[in-house]
């Protein structure tokens, strides 16, 4: 069967909608909603944080969302579970993302095959070795036709970014600078740099950029410079509050959109 991601690459190229979320938060049940207003919304793709107890790449908006989402009570199998359905009323990619102790914990070959049978499409585990990816668990990856995501940073190196290119079967997610996600709005001249040196390098993948895109304007001069663009923290944040799910989601993509 062909990963939806490609095939969402196949149909549109520019100004790709990323969202990600705290699977979990505000509310233990909100997962499934929040996944379902979202494609209603016109996103495009689906990131679903899996929250983690020690989160090094995640600002505070993020952090705290996940510590929310524990004190809530969700873990990988309740995650697994919220999502047996989903496949049913949702159909752009859905991609879960989290750090690889709590995957470990649950048990690579067996959270692969969940991801299958749900109908994840990708992962993104930041501290996962693109080594240890390669030599223990691509075959396991690829036989769940799950695709793994890797990050580059402004400190990459053109020689890690190239093997990194030749490995990727999804998307490159390109942060947009070296510090935490959710730390600064907007897209400064050292970013646009950054942004010009990939774009000079003419990867294969697709690329989409995340860290401090916040807004319509961010999204847009991200999306210039790539296949789209990733919005994780101010989501977060627009969901918290006491209106319903629905208004909450709508009212943010539509400022994005």
């Amino acid at each position: 069967m062909e990963n939806r991601i490609t095939k969402l690459f196949e149909r549109k190229d520019k100004n790709i909608l990323s969202v990600y979320f705290t699977a979990g938060y505000p509310n233990l049940n909100d997962t499934q909603k929040i996944i379902v207003e979202l494609e209603k919304n016109g996103v495009d793709l689906i990131e679903i944080g899996m929250p983690f107890s020690d989160p090094v790449a995640d600002g505070p908006v993020i952090q705290k969302s996940s510590e929310i989402a524990l004190q809530n009570g969700m873990t990988i199998k309740l995650l697994f579970e919220q999502l047996k359905e989903i496949r049913k009323s949702v159909s752009i990619p859905l991609i879960l993302m989290g750090y690889l102790n709590p995957v470990m914990q649950y048990g690579i070959e067996n959270f692969c095959l969940k991801c299958k049978e749900t109908g994840i499409d990708g992962t993104i585990i930041p501290d996962l070795p693109l080594e240890i990816f390669e030599s223990e668990y691509k075959e396991i990856f690829e036989s769940n036709s799950l695709s793994n995501i890797f990050l580059i940073t402004p400190q990459t190196p053109d020689e890690r970014i190239q093997k990194i290119d030749s490995v990727s079967t999804g998307f490159i997610y390109m942060v947009s600078s070296s510090s935490t996600t959710g730390v600064k709005g907007g897209v400064d001249d050292e970013q646009m740099a950054y942004f010009e040196r990939i774009r000079e390098m003419k990867l294969n993948s697709r690329l989409l950029i995340g860290f401090g895109i916040s807004d319509k304007a961010s999204f847009e001069k991200a999306s210039r410079y790539a296949n789209g663009a990733i919005i994780g923290s101010a989501f977060v944040k627009a969901i918290e509050g006491e209106t319903t799910i629905e208004s909450k989601v709508k009212a943010f993509v539509q400022k994005i959109l």
